[in-house]
C-alpha cells in the first residue's frame, strides 16, 4: 500500500514526542478572551465569568457545568474530564483528571454488555474533583466555585433552547433513552422527544448543582451527593461504592506530550488519552512536501489518509505497551528499518465534547470532557439528574493488558487536548470529540492552520478524512467530501461512507466537532465547528473609561 512508503520517512527524531501562520479572518476585537464550546449557553457562561474578572480557568469551571446540563448527551457530573493548561511564561501542562474503574468488579466473566450500557458500566466520576482542582490550582481566586456553577444552575432551572444537532442527538437515540427507566422520566419528560427550538428544564439536577455549589466539590465524594450515588449503586445493581467515591484521587498536574511541527511546538495528552497518536500522525504529515499540503484537494487528501493510517495503526499495534516502552522499541525499529510490534489493541469508542478558552493575559485552556457514549450509560440518577459515563466499555476483557478490566484500571480514550505554541508564547488551542477520529480532527485542523494558513474558522469548517485499521490489511477510510480524482481503494483503503443522520448543511458530525481558538495578526479568533451546535464569544474590550 502507498501509505507504507511514509513509514521509512518517519525518522526516530520524530519520536522525540514520545519522550520526552495564520490568517484569513477579519480581525475581531477580543483582548479580554475569547471562549469555544458546542453550545452557545455553555459559551456565554465562560464569557460572564471572563467578565467578573475570572481567568480562563475560572471560566472553564462554567463552561464545564453548562455543557453538562446543555449538551447533556455528551457530557455532565458523571464523567471524565481531561484538560491542558498553559499558564503565561510558562510551557503547557496536563491536569490527568482519568476516572477509575470501581473496585467491587466481580471476578470471573462478566455478562455479555456489562460493560456497555447500564449500572455496571460505569466508571467513577472524576469531572467534578478535576474541575474543583482545576479552579483551586490555577484560578484567578476573583471568581468563587458557587459563582462558576450558577450559569449552569440557571440553564437547568430557567431551561435551555435545543438546538439542531442535539435535537438530531436526541432522535437519534430515542428508543435508547425510551428503553430506559431512568433516562425517560429525565430526557423525555411527559414521553414527549425534544425537538429543535423546544425549551428542556432540568429541576432534579438543578438541585444537584445548588447543592454543589453550596457544599463545594468534597460533596460529591464524601457528602450528601455521594451518599446518593451510592444508594443508587446499591438500588440498580451498580459496582461504585462510597469507598470508591471516598478514595477518588485528587488528579495530576503532568508534563504534557510534545513535539514540532514545521517550527511550532505542539504540546497535547498524554496516556491514558490519546494525543500521543496525534503528534505521531503531524510528524508523518512533517515528511511530506508542503506544498502538497498547502491547499485543500487530493493531493493533501492522500497525504492525509497515508498519515493517519499510519498513526492508527501504530496506536492499535502498541498500545498494550507502556508509551514510554512503545517509544524506545519503536525508534530502535526505526533505525534498523523494520515495522513496529504487533500487540493486542483494547476497545476505544464512544462520544464526547470540546472547549477553548484564551483569557486576557494569555492563559489557555483546552479542556476535553465525556460521559463516553452518547448519553452514557443511559443510567441516570432519579435523585440527583444527571447521567453515569460508561467508560468500563473502553477497558479490555482479556486479562494482562495494561487496559484490562480490573479495580482501579484506567479507561484507555482519544481525548487530544492541545496547544501550539510558537517562540514560547500560544497560537492555537483546540481540541474534538469522536472517538478516534478526534486524533483524526485535531490532526487535519492543525495542519491546515499552519500549511494552509487560511485561518482558524477555515480550518475548522474544511472537509475530513478518517482511517480505521481493520484485521483484513485493507483499512477503512471515511472521507467527508471527496475531492475530485481521489481514488481511496487504488491506496489500497476501503472506501467505508459513515452514518449520515448527524448531518448538518452537508458536514457529517461523525468527523468531530473541533473547537479552537487561533491567533491572527495579534488578534484571537474563535471557531465553533459548524457540524454542532456550538458558539464563540467575546469578551468586549475594555474601554478607556476602564
Amino acid at each position: 500500500m502507498q501509505s507504507r512508503s511514509l513509514w521509512a520517512k518517519f525518522t526516530a527524531a520524530a519520536l522525540v514526542l514520545m519522550l520526552s501562520a495564520c490568517g484569513g479572518e477579519p480581525p475581531v476585537a477580543a483582548s479580554r478572551g475569547v471562549v469555544t464550546s458546542a453550545s452557545p449557553e455553555a459559551t456565554a457562561a465562560g464569557v460572564e465569568i471572563l467578565r467578573q474578572g475570572g481567568n480562563a480557568v475560572d471560566a472553564a469551571v462554567a463552561v464545564q457545568f453548562a455543557l453538562g446540563v446543555t449538551e447533556p448527551a455528551m457530557s455532565g457530573l458523571g464523567g471524565q474530564t481531561q484538560v491542558m493548561i498553559r499558564v503565561p511564561g510558562k510551557e503547557p501542562v496536563m491536569i490527568n483528571g482519568t476516572s477509575y474503574a470501581p473496585s467491587g468488579i466481580p471476578a470471573g466473566k462478566l455478562p455479555d454488555g456489562a460493560l456497555k450500557t447500564g449500572w455496571t458500566a460505569m466508571t467513577v466520576p472524576s469531572t467534578v474533583r478535576v474541575m474543583d482542582f482545576a479552579q483551586r490550582t490555577f484560578g484567578s481566586g476573583k471568581v468563587s466555585w458557587a459563582k462558576a456553577l450558577q450559569p449552569a444552575i440557571n440553564d437547568a432551572e430557567d431551561g435551555f433552547k435545543v438546538g439542531r444537532f442535539r435535537a438530531l442527538v436526541y432522535a437519534r437515540h430515542e428508543e435508547d433513552l425510551r428503553q430506559s427507566a431512568t433516562a425517560a422520566p429525565i430526557f423525555l419528560p411527559g414521553g414527549v422527544l425534544p425537538k429543535e427550538g423546544d425549551v428542556v428544564r432540568q429541576p432534579v439536577l438543578a438541585t444537584t448543582l445548588k447543592r454543589l455549589a453550596e457544599a463545594g466539590a468534597d460533596d460529591f465524594y464524601t457528602g450528601e451527593i455521594a451518599q446518593q450515588i451510592a444508594a443508587d449503586m446499591k438500588t440498580y445493581g451498580g459496582w461504585i461504592t462510597a469507598e470508591d467515591l471516598a478514595s477518588t484521587p485528587q488528579p495530576e498536574v503532568v508534563p504534557a506530550l510534545h513535539t514540532t511541527y514545521r517550527g511550532y511546538d505542539v504540546y497535547t495528552l498524554g496516556p491514558p488519552a490519546g494525543g500521543w497518536v496525534m503528534l505521531v500522525a503531524l510528524n508523518l504529515l512533517e515528511q511530506v512536501s508542503p506544498d502538497k499540503l498547502n491547499a485543500e484537494g487530493v493531493e493533501r487528501a492522500q497525504a492525509l489518509l497515508e498519515a493517519l493510517d499510519l498513526a492508527h495503526r501504530s496506536r492499535d499495534e502498541n498500545s498494550a505497551v507502556s508509551a514510554e516502552a512503545f517509544a524506545a522499541d519503536l525508534a530502535a525499529r526505526i533505525k534498523k528499518g523494520a515495522p513496529p510490534p504487533s500487540t493486542p489493541a483494547p476497545h476505544y469508542g464512544g462520544e464526547t465534547t470540546h472547549f477553548s478558552i484564551v483569557d486576557a493575559n494569555g492563559m489557555a485552556v483546552s479542556v476535553t470532557t465525556s460521559i463516553d457514549s452518547y448519553f452514557g450509560s443511559r443510567a441516570v440518577s432519579p435523585t440527583l439528574g444527571f447521567l453515569y459515563n460508561n467508560y468500563m466499555q473502553s477497558l479490555d476483557e482479556e486479562p494482562g493488558h495494561p487496559f484490562s478490566v480490573r479495580p482501579r484500571a484506567a479507561p484507555y480514550s482519544s481525548m487530544s487536548a492541545t496547544i501550539v505554541m510558537k517562540e514560547g508564547e500560544p497560537v492555537l488551542v483546540l481540541g474534538s470529540p469522536g472517538s478516534a477520529r478526534i486524533i483524526s480532527a485535531v490532526t487535519q485542523v492543525t495542519s491546515h492552520w499552519v500549511d494552509v494558513g487560511a485561518g482558524v474558522q477555515a480550518a475548522v469548517a474544511a472537509p475530513r478524512v478518517h482511517v480505521v485499521p481493520d484485521d483484513d490489511g485493507r483499512d477503512n477510510a471515511y472521507v467527508e467530501v471527496m475531492p475530485e480524482g481521489l481514488d481511496v481503494e487504488a491506496m489500497g483503503f476501503d472506501l467505508v461512507e459513515p452514518k449520515g443522520d448527524l448531518k448538518i448543511d452537508g458536514l457529517n458530525a461523525y468527523f468531530g466537532g473541533v473547537h479552537a481558538i487561533g491567533l491572527d495578526h495579534g488578534v484571537w479568533v474563535g471557531a465553533a465547528d459548524p457540524r454542532r451546535d456550538g458558539a464563540v464569544g467575546y469578551v468586549d474590550p475594555p474601554t478607556e473609561e476602564h
